[in-house]
């Protein structure tokens, strides 16, 4: 049955009957569970003590403008017991069941006027998942059950102003009760220890590494993972996959989404199923098809489980979230949640309302500015880092939250919200500076306590290696923190987080073997992804057999492995690059639930992909021990104190000291000199700060080219320590080099240089 309202249609015989009325539904299983007044706070389900000593759990939903709310309990045989919330506090709809624990499944039904063209969606017909779930048992399918409207309407488009009143309920997963602990165990157990044997890393910006992966597809090839934890937050906290890291040398990964998601019904039509998870539906709930142990709360512990093991590693847990848009996408999407509860409440609207404003591609776009809204990703955010032991947070899209009403501002609420809160100020914060609306790129723009993704760092470090970049003198700002973009407001180097690859694009192997995109296997005719890849084949497009284009790719790979490890910032390396992971040319793997994303962990018998492994985590290591290499203020091309050396400077191809106009001269080769003896830092006692001094020679140049090594003050001899355009060291260990002498540097390569001698 489906009802059509036109505009202006008066709508007093559209709205829905009231829970219990005639017009309404029978309890299907005669349960005569009562439901008590309740608090209004907190949101969500939360299981306690209620009065008389009575356990139960007291469930809150903020629902603006709502007729009336129908709290629905599922059995275990899926029957359903529909109880309206009658009490009202402040636009929160709440009430206290006795009995209900954790384990209990549950949904809402909201009732309120169906008007699309005032932006009024509300459809009791649909189970709606609470946005404070903190559990979700089941997976979202999209039979048209499950849409608000009318999908196959004659009139398409007038289609989502008719309302479709068949029964969602059995094609959308329930919330799930679980226990504030969260245990491991059955549903029912008790509360774990609160994190009291749990020790943070709290590794400082200035010594991070960030290692972007996918939980499941990290594991799910592992030889070293138990089978049936392939895939799942048990897999990752498997001493196997810790040894990975730790051996690597990362210190914190950044975990691609894990809030509870859906898979858009394109994909499913197509055989395929969202892969990344940038489609979010629960912000509170980790993504139940990632736990081994079960979807009944379960999954909740196991989570908490994995971040203790990384912890006890040594490693951080950063979360890449979605916060700026829902996976119920536009105003034809499917409704299961937040657009039935209220929404007006919790999207923005265009002009037309019955539009959404779509700053992000996917739809929609979460009205921020909005209170409860704003409350609800922030109560999130705590949530996750008070309860789940996260260290902090990668914010997708991160400008579309700053947008105040229109505008990115940074002064908008969901900035200085996040900038006094007592709990989110003190975790990592990192945004991706943009979103897809007129003015939605703001790299550098971000205030104090933020860092973010340097999408420029990476253009100019692909641009140089593959001989595309005019001069050399974006390169310089990139290589030494990025002070054109963040030396302002109190920032730090450590506020540029420098990638040369991310989950979104090539992967590093396929960059240096791919001209262009092969995306035919998404089904999208190889439309969908960048075609501004910034990649050079080597010379031939895909595999090669040629020994040359071989070893010029593996070359390549190791100049942008080092030239990022060597810069001054905050690494971040994708899970796979440092063995050579393919993703055969596709450069938007999103809906790749397979071996095109998974990690293939055999690449690490082969020699030439253990080498690259091997010197990641060489550098890494040169990384940690060098406080030179992990600044925590910006340079300042001057000495730092009586008789010391300037803390940077820059060599051209012949060894002499960079001039004004070799800046703006076409070039493919830069010399940077890091001083150990200038390092504007104190160790914890107080004492200065002092490390060698390096050199880094990157020629991107197709010829060799003669580098004469500087004299003093900036060294007498020269050790050096790395070249990327042999596979092995040249020279044993320890071999000093006069300064004067002329060497030759390989084409395409870099050579890292030590000074001797070293401060004292």
């Amino acid at each position: 049955m489906t009802r059509h309202v036109a505009p202006g249609t008066a709508l007093d015989d559209r709205r829905s009957p009231r829970p219990g009325s005639a017009g309404g539904r029978p309890d299907p299983s005669g349960d005569a569970r009562a439901v008590w007044p309740g608090s209004p706070q907190p949101l969500g389900a939360r299981y306690r003590t209620g009065p008389g000593g009575v356990t139960g759990t007291n469930f809150a939903l903020w629902a603006g403008g709502a007729e009336n709310v129908e709290l629905c309990l599922f059995d275990d045989a899926g029957r359903e017991t529909r109880r309206a919330l009658t009490e009202q506090t402040h636009e929160i709809w709440h009430g206290f069941v006795p009995g209900a624990g954790p384990g209990q499944r549950y949904g809402y039904r909201v009732h309120g006027r169906w008007d699309p063209w005032s932006g009024a969606r509300w459809n009791p017909a649909k189970l709606l998942l609470d946005p404070y779930a903190r559990a979700v048992d089941g997976e979202f399918a999209l039979p048209p059950e499950v849409y608000g409207h009318v999908r196959d309407w004659p009139q398409q488009h007038l289609a989502d102003t008719v309302r479709d009143e068949r029964d969602s309920a059995p094609f959308v997963p329930k919330g799930v009760v679980v226990h504030d602990g969260a245990p491991a165990g059955p549903p029912g157990s008790p509360p774990d220890d609160d994190w009291r044997d749990d020790r943070r890393p709290k590794t400082p910006w200035a010594d991070t590494v960030l290692y972007e992966l996918h939980v499941r597809g990290f594991t799910m090839r592992h030889p070293g993972v138990p089978e049936r934890l392939r895939g799942t937050y048990a897999g990752l906290a498997h001493p196997a996959a810790v040894e990975h890291l730790t051996r690597l040398g990362v210190t914190a990964v950044e975990l691609l989404p894990v809030h509870q998601f859906a898979h858009e019904d394109h994909l499913l039509r197509r055989g395929l199923r969202n892969y990344w998870g940038y489609n979010s539906v629960g912000y509170f709930a980790p993504h139940a098809a990632y736990a081994a142990t079960g979807s009944r709360g379960q999954q909740v512990g196991e989570f908490k489980d994995m971040v203790r093991a990384l912890h006890a590693a040594g490693i951080e847990v950063i979360l890449d979230v979605v916060y700026n848009h829902t996976a119920e996408a536009g105003e034809l999407g499917p409704t299961l949640s937040l657009r039935g509860i209220d929404n007006r409440g919790y999207y923005r609207l265009a002009g037309d309302p019955r539009r959404y404003a779509d700053y992000t591609g996917c739809g929609n776009t979460l009205h921020v500015v909005q209170p409860q809204v704003l409350r609800l990703i922030t109560d999130s955010l705590r949530y996750w880092v008070q309860e789940m032991g996260v260290d902090g947070f990668r914010f997708d899209l991160a400008a579309a939250l700053a947008r105040s009403m229109h505008d990115v501002d940074m002064l908008s609420p969901f900035l200085a919200v996040i900038a006094q809160d007592p709990v989110l100020r003190r975790v990592k914060l990192i945004a991706e500076p943009w979103d897809v609306g007129s003015g939605g790129y703001q790299v550098g723009a971000f205030p104090p306590l933020w860092t973010e993704w340097n999408d420029r760092y990476r253009d100019a470090v692909r641009d140089f290696w593959r001989g595309a970049l005019p001069d050399v003198r974006d390169l310089g700002y990139r290589l030494s923190g990025s002070s054109d973009l963040y030396a302002w407001g109190g920032r730090r180097p450590y506020a540029s987080v420098n990638f040369v690859t991310a989950h979104d694009g090539f992967t590093l192997r396929d960059l240096v073997s791919y001209h262009g995109k092969h995306n035919e296997a998404n089904g999208e005719e190889n439309r969908d992804g960048t075609d501004d890849n910034r990649s050079w084949n080597c010379g031939a497009e895909g595999d090669s057999d040629d020994p040359g284009v071989t070893a010029l790719r593996h070359r390549q790979l190791r100049n942008m492995m080092t030239t990022l490890l060597l810069s001054t910032g905050v690494p971040m390396l994708v899970a796979g690059d440092e063995m050579g992971r393919t993703q055969h040319g596709n450069n938007n793997a999103y809906c790749q639930d397979n071996e095109v994303s998974w990690l293939d962990w055999s690449l690490l018998d082969d020699p030439a992909w253990r080498s690259l492994h091997d010197l990641t985590a060489r550098l890494l290591r040169l990384r940690r021990d060098h406080p030179v290499l992990r600044r925590r203020a910006f340079f300042s091309g001057r000495p730092h104190g009586p008789g010391g050396l300037r803390d940077l400077a820059w060599f051209t191809a012949r060894g002499t000291e960079m001039t004004e106009s070799d800046w703006y001269a076409p070039g493919s080769t830069l010399g940077l000199f890091l001083s150990g003896h200038d390092i504007p830092h104190r160790d914890e006692t107080g004492e200065p700060v002092t490390d060698d001094s390096f050199l880094a020679l990157l020629h991107a140049g197709p010829d060799p080219v003669a580098f004469r090594l500087p004299g003093p003050p900036w060294a007498t001899t020269w050790e050096l320590l790395l070249d990327t355009g042999r596979e092995r060291q040249s020279e044993p260990p320890g071999t000093l080099h006069p300064c004067g002498e002329e060497v030759a540097v390989p084409p395409r390569s870099l050579l890292l240089w030590r000074a001797l001698p070293r401060p004292v």
